[in-house]
This record gives C-alpha cells, sequence and structure tokens, in this order.
C-alpha cells in the first residue's frame, strides 16, 4: 500500500501463533532500496487500505480458529486496539472461523467486507456468505439496508447473511469484491460440492453477488475445476469482467490453469468468454491479482507452477487487449525490462 506522502508500506502475514505478522515502511516516498520495521504483532491475512481519514487494516487472528478484525491508525506507527468482527457459532461449545474480501468505495466513504464461515472452526467447512459496511470509519457496522451490527457476529442466521450455502450442502471460496460506481457491492466467489479436489466436489461455479438497491442478486460466471482457482473483478459503468484461471489446462484439477477473461454488458446478469489470455502452457497459471488503481498494461497479474510438484514458478501480467508480458527470472542489474510473449 502506498500512503498520501508516497511511502511503500508492506504487511507480511504472520502464521497462526507461530510467527508474527511484520509491518514495514520505505525510508523515503515512492523509493523500495531500504525498509523498516514498524512493528511485529499477530496478525494473518492482512488487507490494508489507505482512506481519507487514516489507515484501515483487515485482519485475521487465529484462537485455535481463524476469526476477523479490525485496526485503524493515523500514520502506520500508532494503531488502534483491534476490534473483532466476527466469531461467528453454529454450535456453542465450539469456536467458529472465517474468510474475507474487502474493499472500499470513494477513499473509505464506505468500506465493506464479504465474508464465509467456518463450521466449527474446520476451514474445509467453509460455506454461506455474510456481509459488513461502515461509513464512518469502523465507529459502527451496519448491514446493506443499514440496520447497526453488534459487534463481534457470534449467530449464523443474522441480517448481514447474504446467502445461506449451507442448506444446498455447498463450500464457499472468497475470490474478490468491490464497489459499482453508485457504491453499491459486488463480491466474487467460487462454489463447489466440498474441500477434496478432483471431480469429486464438482461442479466449481465462479458467481458473483451484487446489491441492486433492494435486494442481493446472485448469478453465475463460469464453471474451472479447483476450489483455489483465484481471480479478480473489474466493474466499469459499462462492463464487467472477471479475469481467472478457468481453463482446465494442463495440470487438470489442480491449483490455476490457463487464463480467461470473461465478460457481462448487463452489470453481472449474464457473462460470456471474451478472450483467450494464455493458452498451451507447460504449467498452471493462477493466483491472478487486480492492482489497485491499475494502468494499461499492468492490468493484472499472476504467476505460474505445477500444482502437484516442485516447480519453477514466473510471474506475469497483462492487459485487457490480451497482451502478455513475463518478469525476468534472473537480473543482474537493479532494472531489466519485461518480455513481451504475447
Amino acid at each position: 500500500m502506498i500512503d498520501d506522502a508516497g511511502y511503500v508500506w508492506i504487511f507480511v502475514s504472520g502464521r497462526g501463533q507461530l510467527r508474527k505478522g511484520i509491518k514495514l515502511k520505505s525510508a523515503k516516498p515512492f523509493d523500495i532500496e531500504h525498509f523498516d520495521i514498524v512493528r511485529e504483532e499477530t496478525f494473518t491475512y492482512p488487507q490494508i487500505w489507505n482512506t481519507k481519514k487514516r489507515l484501515f487494516h483487515f485482519f485475521t487472528k487465529y484462537s485455535g480458529v481463524r476469526e476477523l478484525y479490525f485496526e485503524t491508525s493515523p500514520d502506520g506507527i500508532t494503531w488502534t486496539e483491534d476490534v473483532k468482527l466476527a466469531g461467528i457459532k453454529q454450535n456453542p461449545q465450539y469456536k467458529s472461523g472465517h474468510y474475507q474480501v474487502s474493499a472500499i468505495f470513494k477513499k473509505g466513504k464506505t468500506i465493506g467486507t464479504f465474508f464465509n464461515r467456518h463450521i466449527d472452526g474446520n476451514p474445509d467447512t467453509r460455506t454461506d456468505l455474510y456481509y459488513l459496511q461502515t461509513k464512518d470509519f469502523g465507529k459502527t457496522w451496519t448491514n446493506i439496508k443499514g440496520s447497526r451490527s453488534i459487534l463481534p457476529l457470534t449467530d449464523v442466521v443474522i441480517q448481514e447473511q447474504v446467502l445461506d450455502y449451507y442448506s444446498q450442502g455447498k463450500n464457499v471460496y472468497m475470490k474478490d469484491m468491490d464497489f459499482d460506481q453508485r457504491g453499491r457491492p459486488v463480491c466474487l466467489y467460487l462454489v463447489s460440492g466440498g474441500h477434496e479436489p478432483g471431480p469429486k466436489s464438482a461442479p466449481y461455479e465462479w458467481k458473483i453477488t451484487k446489491w441492486n438497491g433492494k435486494n442481493w442478486d446472485t448469478h453465475k460466471v463460469c464453471e474451472s475445476d479447483h476450489n483455489y482457482d483465484m481471480g479478480s473483478l473489474f466493474l466499469s459503468s459499462n462492463v464487467w469482467k472477471v479475469v481467472a484461471p478457468t481453463g482446465t489446462n494442463p495440470q487438470p484439477y489442480g491449483v490455476g490453469g490457463e487464463i480467461e477473461i470473461w465478460l457481462s454488458k448487463d452489470a453481472g446478469k449474464t457473462w460470456y468468454k471474451e478472450k483467450q489470455i494464455t493458452t498451451s502452457s507447460a504449467l498452471n497459471n493462477g493466483y491472478v491479482r487486480r492492482p489497485l488503481q491499475y494502468q494499461t498494461p499492468f492490468c493484472y497479474f499472476w504467476a505460474s507452477g505445477h500444482p502437484h510438484q516442485f516447480s519453477i514458478s514466473e510471474l506475469y501480467f497483462g492487459d485487457f487487449e490480451g497482451n502478455v508480458w513475463k518478469l525476468p527470472y534472473q537480473m543482474t542489474e537493479d532494472a531489466a525490462k519485461p518480455l513481451k510473449i504475447k
């Protein structure tokens, strides 16, 4: 994350209770030569946002399970006390857990998060879809209709629940979220029949759920072949796109595949495949990410690798015209040009 003064911040996820998370700040604005460690503390899965008021940090704490928290800071140095967002329990004798995606609208005018729940704390049972938002920088939280939420959320059936996938026997895997031009939240996620890879858990359905001003609408985008196929959502006024490894080759039923662009011209109701970005790849392509405030040609980026064995892994980026560049695998100088491969 880059703050308004140009300093580059890196939040390194911890690993449960084994290793603390790390917050680093560049020594100079817009410079990556040296970083200082600001602090080390317990957090995983950091999602850090630069807003008009201050820095906003969604994160997860391991307490035997994965529970959601947030904190804020005016300068990245001094932080508020951690506030617990959710620890939804299906059975009172067990803790639960969550995975989330988040976004901000108009530099923090609205801050929102979608998340699933883990039955009795087991992430292999992740299901359901919930939504929370704040319009006063975390002082109060509400559901989509503005009814105030009482934190932390603990009950399964609550006003913040968007969809009940548990009754359908479906797992839910969070991918991305953003706000449309009117500030309405849109979530991209995948649902399947279970956590095990392979045809047993098929179909692997990509879906979006969006707020239409009165209700939540859900539509299918496409299908792929693994729960951890990871893609990103791109929303503009007239066109919505999903860039993801939804092509099944070259290692079927493994994480990733061939990168494809899916397009909708009716705000997510219907989708068609617009472009095939990668073809005849030797290794699966995965974990497609959307850069914040991206500019052509750096519209999305990803990594390659073999999902079933150790292999080389290379970094790529591309644009919406179908052009693809690969970053140099070995560098002997401080800077090098990426190689255009398509």
